[in-house]
């Protein structure tokens, strides 16, 4: 029987365009318009380094009283000024290698790596998010320790005894969260919850559906906004079955549109194919391994690089407040917020 392997098919330029169609742009965030590419932040970042600072100006201060004309000559007004501010990002050089023994794929029949090869974009994909995800934690973390949790919505109870309708997700607690951004409430277009949370939306019948691509209802919709169900969303496990036991918590996270800039350095080789004639007592193994360079920013935040791990910031990493600040001075300008229940 003919057996294709992957050096067969493995031509580094098509290999190559094949990456650029599995990015992360058919990730549920993209899709709900979360994250979007920033072209700023790929130039800056394939030019060299692991560090940008993305300058930006403040807004108006709209809170400033105008000044009253007069005809008098000696009046003279004093001009107000524009303030600015800094973003700082940071790269992330991920990589990943599977390995398959010919032998292996003699005795199965067909090919791991074909196999691994067709399911090297969805790894991709889960890895982008739980970066988001593990970033916009940390955030929070943030928040919570240097601003006072004003972009929070803490609903949970304590204890297993503590937990009723009140603690876990409904609209009166979106709606609260929401309004953590004061006047700009109405800015969130996209939730995303653990399907515990969500079991709770479908069972309160909160949840509508809106056609994809193609036509058909399966995008999830709540109150108008898109909804992301998601494992990887921050979570506690009960601590027990008692009633004064720790209760189980989930964190939601409301966005508004375009709240993650995403970009991309340079990477050398991004795709390899090693074989190594030898392994195996002579059977044979072929390797290989994929290479990116990602930049996930939030909006409004500064990459403080106070914990990294060889020069980069780890899942944990990016969850710790240190890590952390936010550099928009106005919490109404930061289009994001959290939610956190029982369920």
């Amino acid at each position: 029987m003919a057996l294709v392997q992957i050096s067969d098919v493995y031509v580094p330029e098509v290999y190559s365009s094949y990456l650029n169609q599995d990015g992360p742009e058919k990730t549920a965030l993209f899709e709900a318009g979360v994250a979007f590419r920033n072209p700023t932040i790929d130039q800056l970042f394939n030019n060299g380094g692991r560090v940008a600072e993305l300058p930006f100006w403040n807004d108006l201060d709209g809170s400033s009283e105008p000044n009253y004309s007069t005809d008098a000559t000696g009046d003279t007004a004093t001009p107000e000024k524009i303030g600015t501010h800094t973003q700082i990002a940071r790269l992330a050089s991920v990589n990943q290698a599977y390995s398959s023994a010919d032998l292996a794929a003699e005795l199965a029949g067909s090919d791991p790596m074909m196999r691994i090869r067709s399911r090297f974009s969805r790894y991709w994909d889960r890895a982008f998010q739980r970066r988001t995800i593990a970033s916009l934690e940390g955030v929070i973390a943030d928040n919570v320790a240097n601003d006072s949790g004003d972009m929070v919505n803490d609903i949970s109870g304590a204890t297993n005894a503590d937990v009723g309708a009140s603690t876990k997700f409904s609209r009166t607690a979106f709606t609260t969260a929401a309004f953590t951004s004061g006047d700009h409430f109405d800015n969130y277009t996209a939730i995303a919850v653990h399907s515990t949370v969500y079991k709770t939306m479908v069972d309160n019948d909160d949840i509508d559906f809106i056609p994809d691509s193609e036509g058909r209802l399966t995008i999830p919709t709540f109150m108008g906004r898109r909804v992301i169900v998601d494992d990887g969303l921050p979570f506690t496990a009960a601590g027990g079955a008692s009633a004064s036991d720790t209760a189980p918590e989930y964190t939601s996270f409301l966005f508004a549109e375009s709240l993650v800039g995403y970009g991309e350095g340079s990477v050398r080789t991004p795709v390899e194919v090693e074989r190594e004639a030898l392994q195996g007592n002579g059977g044979g193994v072929e390797t290989i391994v994929e290479r990116n360079a990602w930049v996930i920013h939030p909006f409004g935040t500064a990459f403080q690089s106070a914990t990294l791990t060889n020069n980069q910031a780890t899942l944990a990493q990016l969850r710790l407040a240190a890590n952390w600040d936010r550099v928009v001075p106005d919490r109404k300008s930061i289009p994001f917020a959290a939610l956190i229940t029982n369920g």
